[in-house]
């Protein structure tokens, strides 16, 4: 092998290390060192637990988007399910105007109410993209506008104001109790990673986000694949909606706008490829894990919400270009 041919395989495999989980995972490790050193409390088990706590909304919307992105599309309108779901289920189980109020079926009632709404959105978007072959960012965008829009004007029109509150207080146990809600978003993550992969669904997902064209030729149901993703990661944005609704006890249209960059950002600082066919929920557990961390940890350090905005885009950045970089080495060694 020449000594162009040798550094060229050296960058590709130094390129495949570092734009994979342990990128990730190394960022997780320098964030826990330094803010460890010099941000007093870090390392405090109560201050882990509230990390930890307070990252799992965002866990199980990076969770479904990752099942997008390996497709190769990209999921914008996952906040405004959030806050869609949120408000359809305080119409359903509480507030003034509450549908079931005070009935003991609300609860289950007005959780499905918001899963079903996350689902029948993500079908939608999944249709538009694989049917009707429009581009996975103009859909899902028009889709935030749309249903965020929409979101406030169902509160205002049926409840008269944005925030629903009086909700079930089985419901606001799941907000309440951290071990609840831990058991409810791990297990969402652990089925994400056996679907993505160990099942024909998940193969299916890397290869259309690999070659769509090839895939077609060789048997892969290429549009219900797609449909899927999108389900799964509407699926994924109405669960986080409990989580988060029920931990705030309100029902609101504002639940979760903030997350965009975060939940597309912790699969991205993961490995997950932009381009599609590659990526692991695990890795994206360590961009989700890395993205907390170093929030809590500049929130201790009193740092401003901006700074912390463009320390989270620059990293994003380079988890990008980290995987531009691999890419093309991977398509041209020499």
């Amino acid at each position: 092998m020449t000594s162009a041919g040798t550094i060229g395989g050296g960058a590709l495999r130094a390129a495949k290390g570092i734009a994979s989980g342990h990128f990730g995972l190394v960022l997780c490790l320098l964030a826990a060192g330094v803010f460890g050193s010099v941000a007093p409390g870090f390392l405090s088990s109560g201050n882990l637990a509230n990390i930890l706590v307070g990252a799992l909304p965002l866990l199980v919307l990076a969770t479904g988007q990752t099942i997008v992105l390996v497709t190769g599309g990209i999921d914008l309108s996952v906040t405004a399910i959030v806050g869609l779901s949120s408000i359809v289920g305080a119409l359903v189980m509480g507030g003034e105007h509450g549908w079931m109020r005070g009935s003991p079926m609300a609860m289950p009632v007005g959780v499905a109410a918001m899963l079903g709404t996350g689902v029948a959105i993500g079908f939608l978007n999944g249709f538009c993209v694989a049917r009707l072959r429009m581009p996975a960012f103009m859909v899902t965008l028009v889709a935030t506008m749309t249903f965020g829009g929409f979101a406030v004007w169902i509160a205002k029109q049926v409840a008269g104001t944005e925030s629903i509150y009086g909700l079930p207080a089985s419901f606001l146990a799941v907000g309440g109790r951290p071990a609840v809600a831990a058991g409810l978003a791990v297990l969402a993550t652990v089925a994400a990673h056996l679907l993505l992969g160990r099942t024909l669904l998940g193969r299916w997902f890397h290869a259309v986000g690999h070659n769509p064209r090839a895939s077609l030729i060789s048997g892969v149901p290429v549009g219900r694949a797609i449909v899927a993703a999108y389900v799964v990661s509407g699926l994924f944005a109405a669960l986080a909606s409990v989580l988060i609704t029920a931990r705030l006890e309100t029902g609101s249209p504002n639940h979760g706008k903030a997350l965009l960059l975060d939940v597309i950002g912790a699969a991205v600082i993961g490995g997950t490829s932009l381009s599609g066919g590659r990526g692991k929920v695990a890795w994206t557990v360590h961009g989700v894990l890395f993205l907390a961390l170093l929030g809590n940890g500049m929130d201790l350090l009193n740092v401003s919400d901006f700074l912390v905005t463009i320390a989270k885009g620059a990293v994003i950045l380079v988890a990008a270009l980290l995987d531009v970089w691999r890419r093309r080495l991977a398509s041209d060694p020499e």
